[in-house]
């Protein structure tokens, strides 16, 4: 039997309370003659230890949440919320929603998704695995995870510390339309984060793990290992001349390529005329070798779910087709803006397959990140990003960046104190590969992008 079916975890049975909890403040709204009313609530428990050079930093226990409700009458909306769940903090914080939906303004946009495309049950996509950690086995990973890195090499010299955070919870939504659905779930992490120096010069660098499933997270050596190794390939960079060359983004630092994209094809940008792909649903703007398709249901995957949250049922999408765009991405609010349909978008995206039809064709191998390298053959490899110099209106792309110059097809040396530039509208149409050394460590599965061109300077 699955742990979620289990009625002798508290966890659970907390969940199935707030339920009840739930459908009270529902009913309560009604009678204060709400229209419709919405009801979401979490709780996150947990442990948190971090430890720096083998000493105790910090150690939180986390036990907390939130009930949110957000009432609706005649096209007016108002929201309170109460981290007390007794009937009387409830009653107050309906009373209060209620009250101030009568002072704000018509905006027939606003509303309850529609009903017939909720999800009225919830499906188990096997997203809870607690784990029961002691405070001293927590610390003992940590300072396990730290020790391992600084023996890996004497020029690691200090540590800002490794981090385990173990973390599980619950979410449940209902609204008036008769939905009431929840869903437990957990979140395992282990970090951590080394500092080398080689005569003069400091390099600061990490490595990390995150899992549902603690059992599944890398060992605490290996991830102190890799930190070691990441920080000692950053010592005595160089700076470069400014020009023109390809850019090649590992695949841990290219979600946030398609990070941009999203904002630009999310509807709140969309409706405010404030993207630049504007009007672009339908048009290639992606080369046709490049595919992302939605996956929502992946079992144990960080960015499933059954619904997103204004409780819309979540399914599988096509997003982009051959480069083409085939969606946006929309709340029930910025769909009514739009004229179009909720794409049960509210609260973010859910597991983003990113591929490249040539690679499949050639088999895994032949796009791994040292292949890749022989593909950029002469110029950037990205491995971080700095600042937040992207204009979404217009797509123009300006951050400092650091990584590796590459000659060859092989790493001659690392870099740093530089700037890369370009318009992300010319960027997307120049990707020239997506490798299959596929990062799945948030909510984008993709592989290091490879871009044919890109402005760099050197500062």
């Amino acid at each position: 039997m699955n742990e979620v079916n289990q009625p002798s975890d508290p966890l659970i049975e907390q969940l199935d309370k707030v339920k009840d909890r739930v459908a009270k403040v529902l009913e309560l709204a009604k009678s204060l003659g709400a229209d419709g009313a919405e009801v979401a609530m979490s709780r996150q428990q947990g442990l948190s230890v971090g430890t720096r050079l083998g000493e105790v930093e910090n150690v939180e226990f986390t036990n907390d949440g939130a009930l949110g409700v957000t009432v609706y009458q005649q096209g007016r909306k108002g929201s309170a919320s109460t981290a007390d769940l007794s009937e009387k903090a409830l009653t107050q914080a309906v009373e209060a929603a209620v009250n101030i939906a009568k002072y704000t303004s018509v905006d027939d946009c606003s509303g309850l998704a529609d009903k017939e495309l909720l999800a009225m049950q919830t499906q188990d996509l096997d997203l809870y695995h607690p784990k029961a950690l002691s405070t001293e086995q927590a610390i003992e990973i940590a300072k396990e995870c730290e020790q391992s890195a600084l023996n890996s090499d004497k020029r690691i010299t200090n540590s800002d510390g490794a981090s385990l955070d173990c973390f599980s919870g619950f979410k449940v939504y209902g609204n008036s339309h008769g939905q009431l659905v929840g869903y437990p779930s957990s979140r395992h992490s282990l970090s951590c984060v080394v500092i080398a120096g080689s005569d003069d010069e400091m390099q600061r660098d990490y490595a990390y793990d995150v899992n549902r499933d603690f059992s599944l997270l890398d060992s605490g050596a290996c991830i102190g290992e890799k930190a070691a190794s990441e920080v000692i390939s950053r010592l005595n960079p160089q700076k470069l001349a400014t020009m023109k060359v390809p850019v090649l983004f590992r695949a841990d630092i290219a979600n946030t390529i398609w990070g941009h994209f999203i904002t630009a094809i999310s509807g709140g940008n969309l409706y405010r005329k404030s993207s630049f792909l504007l009007d672009a649903l339908g048009k290639a703007i992606f080369p046709d070798f490049l595919s992302i398709q939605e996956r929502p249901h992946i079992v144990k995957a960080l960015a499933s779910s059954a619904f997103d949250s204004e409780g819309v049922l979540t399914q599988d999408r096509d997003i982009i087709t051959a480069g083409t765009l085939e969606t946006y991405l929309l709340t029930s609010y910025s769909a009514r803006k739009l004229g179009l349909t909720s794409t049960g978008h509210a609260g973010g995206i859910h597991n983003w397959l990113v591929a490249d039809k040539n690679v499949a064709s050639k088999g895994s191998k032949e796009a791994d990140f040292d292949a890749m390298l022989k593909t950029l053959g002469t110029g950037l490899l990205v491995t971080e990003l700095m600042g937040q110099g992207v204009n979404i209106v217009n797509g123009d792309y300006s951050r400092g960046a650091a990584g590796f110059w590459v000659e060859n097809g092989e790493i001659a040396y690392p870099v740093s104190e530089i700037t890369i530039a370009g318009n992300l509208e010319q960027m997307f149409k120049g990707i020239v590969a997506v490798g299959s050394d596929v990062d799945k460590h948030g909510s984008i599965f993709t592989g290091s992008i490879l871009i044919d061109e890109m402005q760099v300077a050197g500062q």
